[in-house]
């Protein structure tokens, strides 16, 4: 199986993080955005990535293959089987973040391309989804149970981009227990594993 990934992607980084969890035998590609294989365009013309070629069909989007990789492994119950209703919200959640949140973190990281409003207005707007991601985190380490969900993995990529943009500003703000659980995540084993440079197959 081949992976066509950009390391600092936060859609290929969410792929990555649910392949190398789930223990999936995967050849990382990087691809260079501005010189895309013909490979990838073969499988995917619209040429974004991650891209999976399992062998045996195309998945690419980034939602997708990491489903694809809980049905093959899953041993910390990321799709939180024991629980349908933190499912539902996980898939809640996820949307959300996909939608609203993804064109908040565009308007603050790249401000400048803005003018209407300046970086610090845009910032207040996505302070209320970091709130609620506060609020989840109250009596637990992971937003929806004891241990990671697929929701956990979903919404590090862009609240790690997030976090980046004014990285003073979100040392001292008033969410340490979002600022935990990033934190957790970024020296998890699990998450420095896929941000190495890819050499070998993971």
């Amino acid at each position: 199986m081949i992976l066509y990934s950009f390391r600092r992607c936060p859609w290929a980084m969410r792929a990555r993080l649910a392949l190398r969890y789930a223990g999936c035998a995967v050849e990382i590609r990087e691809v260079s955005l501005k010189a895309k294989p013909p490979e990838l365009l073969a499988l995917s013309p619209k040429g974004t990535v991650p891209v999976l070629d399992t062998g045996d069909g195309v998945l690419e989007e980034s939602l997708d293959i990491m489903r694809w990789a809980l049905a093959f492994a899953d041993p910390q119950d990321w799709r939180l089987l024991a629980d349908p209703a933190g499912s539902l919200l996980a898939d809640e959640l996820i949307a959300r973040n996909d939608s609203t949140f993804k064109a908040q973190v565009n308007l603050y990281k790249y401000a400048e391309r803005y003018p209407q409003f300046d970086r610090g207005h845009y910032r207040r707007q996505a302070e209320p989804w970091l709130a609620e991601l506060e609020e989840l985190l109250a009596d637990r380490p992971f937003l929806l149970a004891p241990h990671p969900s697929l929701a956990d993995a979903a919404l590090l990529p862009l609240m790690r981009q997030f976090a980046g943009v004014e990285p003073q500003w979100f040392a001292e703000a008033p969410y340490p227990r979002l600022r935990a659980w990033l934190q957790g995540w970024l020296e998890s084993e699990l998450f420095k594993s896929i941000m190495a440079r890819p050499t070998e197959p993971i």
